[in-house]
């Protein structure tokens, strides 16, 4: 078999420099336009500008292998090369193309290699448009798949099984029931047991046995549940021997709410952790305001303001409730942090809450989970469907690709909530715009 070319967008080495290795033993090429883009992006501080500097660090130890524009082997039996030439097989460009565009370059390169290599040529981008393009000019395009899990069947953590009245019944009365080995079940699935329409009962799988649901109806800060996938998550979220949650919901469906309630009563009420540590991306939506002034927790305020609206609910009975938020942080009671103070942390004995998770990459999420410290839960929450990464969609975040991940853990949950319960605009809103 003929080994295949792949050429790579610069997009798909700042969201996984380690792509350049998963290509198995076929030829990867780099136009060298996406070079000069990832040297214009190695001095940002974030998780690109990260990426931007492993990339150049990889292709540096290539370098030491042999020249990059004459082909360099890779561990996996492939070849790497650094493609200086941007004609296009002869032509002019099409009218109306700038060739002074990196994008433009790129499909040059593409397209050359399309029209004068008797292999099969791909180019890889995760930029929709430039694959549009692609397909205009007869070049195949693709994007990344390697860290892609199929959305539309992600793991929802819930599943309907119909059984017997006899088995209800001995379900309600022993508060658990042993399970038949041909019924397929993940570790702490939650399930809804049904006999037709007249008998239910909900349930959560644990080593071969459904257990009793015995955390999810209790108040929460005056919170309970509203639905029973909000009870699934309550049981989820309150029961310490599962130490990492995730929570995927539109919005108003109070995936937020349910683990910020939970985390005050485990750390304010029952001490079970020291503190409870809320983060979010900061990723701004539109166009952003740019530096703030102030301090660290000024600057973060906008950012973090959903949180403090959740907050001011669950306090809504006190009356000074930023008051009494402003008491948990000075107290070291509650912390709210940006991710980008996160790395290197070790963090034992906490709550830990991410929220907007989806706009993590499932590099950000490892970087975060490994944070975890003796004796911490981790939640994470989002709503894969809502990504404002550019370079993210419903099948790449770090989010999705967790859930999908973990789910055959003993030591994590996860459930999928459907019902908006905000208000009847908000659900409104969410179903039908």
């Amino acid at each position: 078999m003929r080994k295949k070319i792949f050429v790579l967008d610069t997009n798909v080495l700042l969201h996984d420099p380690r792509s350049l290795f998963a290509f198995e033993d076929n030829e990867i090429v780099l136009p060298f336009s996406v070079i000069e883009e990832i040297d214009s992006q190695k001095k940002r501080q974030d998780e690109i500008g990260r990426n931007a500097r492993t990339t150049s660090q990889e292709l540096d130890r290539l370098r030491g292998k042999g020249r990059l524009s004459e082909g360099v082997d890779l561990p996996s039996g492939g070849r790497i090369k650094i493609e200086l030439n941007h004609r296009w097989s002869g032509e002019s460009l099409p009218a109306g193309m700038d060739s002074s565009r990196h994008d433009n370059r790129i499909l040059s390169v593409a397209h050359y290699l399309h029209h004068s290599e008797k292999r099969q040529v791909y180019l890889v981008t995760k930029d929709l448009n430039l694959r549009i393009m692609a397909d205009v000019l007869g070049i195949p395009a693709q994007d990344f798949f390697n860290d892609k899990v199929d959305y539309a069947r992600l793991y929802s953590g819930i599943e309907e099984w119909h059984t017997s009245a006899e088995v209800i019944t001995s379900f309600y009365r022993e508060g658990c029931v042993k399970i038949d080995e041909s019924l397929a079940a993940r570790p702490n699935q939650c399930i809804v047991m049904r006999n037709g329409s007249s008998q239910s009962a909900l349930a959560r799988f644990y080593r071969g046995q459904l257990h009793n649901l015995s955390h999810g109806d209790s108040a929460n800060f005056g919170i309970r549940a509203r639905n029973k996938e909000q009870r699934f998550a309550l049981e989820m979220l309150l029961n310490d021997t599962i130490k990492v949650v995730t929570l995927i919901g539109r919005a108003g469906t109070g995936k937020t709410l349910l683990a910020l309630a939970v985390g005050l009563e485990k750390v304010v009420e029952q001490k079970s952790y020291a503190r409870l540590l809320v983060t979010r991306p900061i990723i701004p939506i539109g166009n952003d305001l740019g530096y703030l002034p102030g301090s660290k927790e000024e600057k973060l305020r906008p950012w973090m303001q959903p949180i403090y609206d959740n907050m001011e609910f669950l306090f809504s009975n006190n009356t000074q409730p930023n008051k009494l938020i402003n008491h948990l942080i000075d107290t070291d009671v509650l912390e709210m942090e940006a991710l980008t103070y996160i790395r290197g942390r070790s963090i034992p004995r906490q709550f830990i809450i991410c929220d907007e998770a989806q706009n993590l990459s499932p590099h950000m999420i490892k970087t975060l989970i490994t944070r975890v410290g003796e004796g911490t839960k981790i939640v994470f929450t989002g709503d894969p469907e809502q990504i404002d990464h550019p370079y993210l969609d419903a099948s790449s975040n770090g989010l999705s690709h967790l859930v999908d991940r973990l789910k055959d853990e003993e030591i994590a949950g996860h459930v999928t909530l459907v019902k908006g319960e905000r208000s009847p605009v908000a659900e409104m809103g969410a179903r039908l715009l």
